[in-house]
Formats: C-alpha cells, structure tokens, sequence
C-alpha cells in the first residue's frame, strides 16, 4: 500500500511541476497579447506581413519572454529531466490551443483579432519561450 500510495504522490508532484510551467508560459503569453494588442493600433499596415515573418517573430518574441521569465523565475518548475524535455512540446501546445479558442472567442463576440490568436502563432511564441527556459533554466 505504501508503494502505491508513493508512486501516485510522485505522479501527482510530476502534474503539479507541469501544470506550474504551462501556467508560466500561458501567463507570459496573455501578458504580450494584451500588450500588442494595446500597442498596434498606431502602426496597422493596410498590407501585413507574410506568414512566416510572422511565425518567427513571435518566436523571438517567445524567446525574450522566456529569457525575461528566468530572471524572476530562474528555476524550472520541472525537476525531472524528461518531463521538462516533453513540457517542450506539452507547453506550446496548450498555449497554442488557448490562443486558438480566445482568437474564435473574440471573433464570434465581434472583436479585431490579432495574429498571435490563432494556435499557429500561439505555438511558436510558447515554443521559443519554453525552448529558452529548458536551455538556460536551472
């Protein structure tokens, strides 16, 4: 019984180390949308940027956020090695998921949307940032 009942509390501790990374990254990622969409207004272009411009933008973007979350933030809430590998794909995934259904969201209430309200665009600002926090993170 004391086997089973460790095994379901190192499970339960491996969700809450996941669960606290997504948060980060889905915060992180909320946080810029809102500031983009405060700050573009004044600078629409009547023709936009390709698709791919754009792709790596918000990777960038994604990326700077994560070097910017290591400062408050420096350890991972990860501890175990593979699980932080797989939060590399997890993490974007959610948040792209999550940018996915706020982008429909604000559609069918009538409100502009940005690129960064698709999954796609969701995606890769999540993956750059998660990409630097498994690299740089303690």
């Amino acid at each position: 019984m004391e086997i089973l009942l460790e095994a379901l509390l190192q499970i339960a501790g491996w969700a809450l180390q996941v669960a606290a990374e997504i948060l980060l990254q889905l915060f992180g990622e909320l946080v810029l949308e809102t500031f983009l969409r405060s700050l573009s207004a004044p600078f629409e272009r009547a023709r936009a940027a390709p698709p791919w411009m754009a792709a790596i933008g918000y990777l960038t973007y994604g990326a700077l956020a994560g070097a910017a979350s290591l400062w408050p933030v420096p350890a991972h809430f990860i501890a175990t090695p593979w699980l932080r590998a797989a939060n590399l794909l997890v993490a974007p995934v959610c948040a792209g998921l999550l940018m996915g259904w706020l982008g429909a969201w604000r559609r069918r209430h009538g409100q502009r949307t940005i690129r960064l309200d698709s999954f796609a665009y969701g995606f890769c600002f999540a993956f750059g940032m998660a990409a630097v926090r498994l690299a740089w993170g303690r």
